[in-house]
């Protein structure tokens, strides 16, 4: 039986473990399964790998995707740009790095962006923020990472003025806020300075509308979840973890 799996902390908003049970049933791989390992540290990553010697590859989410860095045998070329992986394929008990959140959310962005959404705020700092930064540098969008703690590579949320928002029509959250079962939580943006012109973009899909994104509906905004973005980069790791 051949094995792939997920690892993360916590696990209770995993998308991956589901898609891939399905995707096994509906194309009827019988010899595959999908598991969830739930790592409270990541130095726990080894001992996963010894009581599971069939592991040929793992996805990496939160909060792991840019302390897993040290673990990686070789990494691709995105990896070493980005400075983030998300998929790892295992062979001969090395551990080889990759980023498909990159093409994953380059593809799911494209579905709906429009001219006029050519300025970006990053809505976090962590790994999902810097490949969304790589494909917005890529586009030649610019672009500006906003956290809850200030320094000198990103703004802090008190200083996203009215005239922040409107001369960034695209905006981006990579951060877990709002996240089930914390669905009442939002960042903390002015959202009356929305119009219909802004792109609100969340990487979260559970729930499949957060109140980040039921804000910028309620102002007639342009709204997407991540759920695209998550099949695009599923399906990209399984054809990674089969060339």
């Amino acid at each position: 039986m051949r094995l792939f799996g997920l690892i993360g902390y916590p696990l209770t908003h995993s998308f991956s473990k589901n898609f891939f049970a399905e995707k096994f049933k509906k194309e009827r791989i019988r010899d595959c399964s999908y598991e969830n390992f739930q790592l409270p540290t990541i130095d726990l990553l080894p001992e996963i790998l010894n009581e599971n010697s069939g592991l040929e590859g793992l996805n990496v989410t939160i909060p792991y995707k840019e302390s897993v860095l040290p673990f990686l045998a070789e990494a691709n070329n995105i990896v070493k740009q980005v400075r983030a992986c998300n998929c790892i394929r295992i062979l001969d008990k090395r551990l080889i790095g990759y980023n498909t959140d990159v093409l994953g959310f380059e593809r799911s962005l494209l579905n709906n962006l429009k001219p006029w959404h050519d300025h970006a705020l990053i809505l976090g700092t962590g790994g999902a923020a810097k490949a969304v930064g790589f494909v917005l540098q890529k586009m030649g969008i610019p672009w500006q990472y906003v956290s809850r703690k200030p320094s000198t590579k990103s703004l802090d949320y008190q200083q996203i003025t009215e005239q922040t928002i409107n001369s960034n029509k695209l905006i981006i959250n990579t951060t877990p806020v709002g996240m089930f079962p914390h669905k009442d939580e939002l960042p903390p943006l002015n959202y009356n300075a929305i119009t219909n012109e802004h792109f609100l973009f969340d990487l979260i899909y559970n729930p499949a509308e957060t109140l980040f994104l039921k804000k910028g509906r309620e102002r007639k905004a342009l709204v997407q979840n991540g759920y695209d973005m998550l099949v695009y980069q599923a399906e990209e790791s399984w054809k990674i973890w089969n060339e």
